[in-house]
Formats: structure tokens, sequence, C-alpha cells
């Protein structure tokens, strides 16, 4: 299984030239250094619309509009072009990256900007909560594949508190959402009943959001069939004119 790229650039330089100087074929390049094919086909798109320097490490991550996250997701999902093609269209660094867009689009997420104006999530000031209202919240985050900013919109409560219910959710369970300071005991106020139904609440969330992630991997993997069907189709029939 090939490994994780970590050529220097240099070398990932010459492997795309030699490749589209003819020199080399993608899969002898990929059995050669222990790469995939499909690394090979992002560090040959990145080289033709953005010349080596697309190759080469970024001093700092690039920066995406929320509109322009849209878009790219919005003209994948209508067949207007394929990851890679969007990738040289909008000068994105990784197929990779147009995935997870994907991923929060169909996962309810905001898609905000990379960078600038993403630190409203961590200004909002907590609240005192108890234990239903804890679960309910968890409940909402886990199901909308953990959008902790609407949860955060939804309950008026802050990042931090969310962020910790959640983990504490997965470390503990529902007894990890009781709220232990000082003299309050939300356990002594929950019967073994009402402790099953909330933990079946949750456990719905996950599943949901486990539904929905492989509801998207469906989808993707669907439109990626159909494309290289239709390029398939394509070069069958330009081929048969040949003869």
């Amino acid at each position: 299984m090939p490994h994780k790229s970590k050529l220097p650039p240099e070398l990932k330089i010459k492997i795309v030239e030699d490749y589209l100087a003819g020199k080399i074929g993608k899969a002898e390049a990929a059995r050669k250094y222990d790469i995939a094919n499909s690394t090979i086909r992002d560090w040959v798109y990145l080289y033709q619309s953005q010349g080596p320097q697309g190759l080469t490490p970024r001093s700092r991550c690039a920066s995406y509009s929320a509109e322009l996250k849209q878009q790219v997701v919005e003209e994948y999902l209508a067949g207007k072009g394929s990851l890679v093609d969007l990738c040289k269209k909008y000068i994105v660094s990784d197929s990779k990256v147009i995935r997870n867009w994907i991923k929060k689009y169909y996962g309810h997420e905001d898609l905000k900007a990379s960078s600038g104006g993403g630190s409203e999530i961590y200004m909002t000031r907590g609240r005192t909560t108890n234990l239903e209202a804890r679960i309910e919240a968890v409940q909402f985050c886990i199901s909308h594949g953990r959008d902790y900013k609407a949860t955060i919109d939804k309950y008026g409560i802050s990042y931090q508190q969310i962020y910790a219910w959640v983990r504490k959710y997965e470390e503990q369970g529902v007894n990890g959402l009781q709220d232990r300071r000082g003299k309050r005991k939300d356990a002594a106020s929950m019967t073994e009943v009402e402790r099953l139904q909330a933990e079946l609440k949750l456990k719905e969330a996950e599943n949901r959001r486990l539904q929905i992630e492989n509801e998207l991997l469906k989808k993707l993997d669907e439109v990626e069939r159909r494309r290289y069907l239709a390029e398939f189709g394509k070069k069958a029939n330009t081929s048969r004119f040949k003869k």
C-alpha cells in the first residue's frame, strides 16, 4: 500500500516533468517511489496550473472564502468538473481539501472562510445548564456532524462548553455530562430508565451522523464512477473511429 508522500519538492517536480516528457509512466513512477497514482495526478494538475511553485511548501495555509468553497462544491455535484479539474481551476492544493468541503456541505456545516473572520465561534460566553440541556445540545451537535457553530447559535452556549461535553460523552457516556461541581448532583435526579433513554438518544444521534457520512461516500463514489464511465466511453469511441 503506498505511503503518504514525504518526497522533497525537487523530486516531485522531477517526477512530474519526466512524466509530462514521456520519460516515465504514471504507474511506473508510483511503483518506483511508493506513492499512489492519484498523488501523481494531483501533482501534475498543480504543476500545470501553478508551475513548479505549486509543488513547493507554502509558508502559510491557503485562504479560501466561504463563497468559493460553496461554488466549488456545487460545481462538483452538478457534474461541471472532477475533483482534479476543480483543483486546477481554483488552485486548490489537494483533492482531499474539496472532499472535506463536500463532507461539510452534506453534514449541513457552515463552509466558513479558511482564514480571518473565523474566531467568532470562540467568543460566545457560556451559561449555566442542567443535565437535560447538555444531553440535548450534545445530541444536536453529534447528529449534525459535530457542527459546533450551529450548536452554539442554537443553545446559546460557549465553544468550550460544547466541545468539552462532546469529548466527555465520548469518553464516559451520559455519566460524563453530569455536573459534579460543589454539591450539585445530576445523577441523583436521574433514574436508571432516564439514563438509558438519554444514552439511546445520543446513540441515535451518532448513528444518524454515520448514516450521513455513508450516504456522502456513496454519492461521491457514484459521481466518480459515472465520470469514469463517461470518460472511458469517449476514449472507446475515439479509438473506434481511428480504426
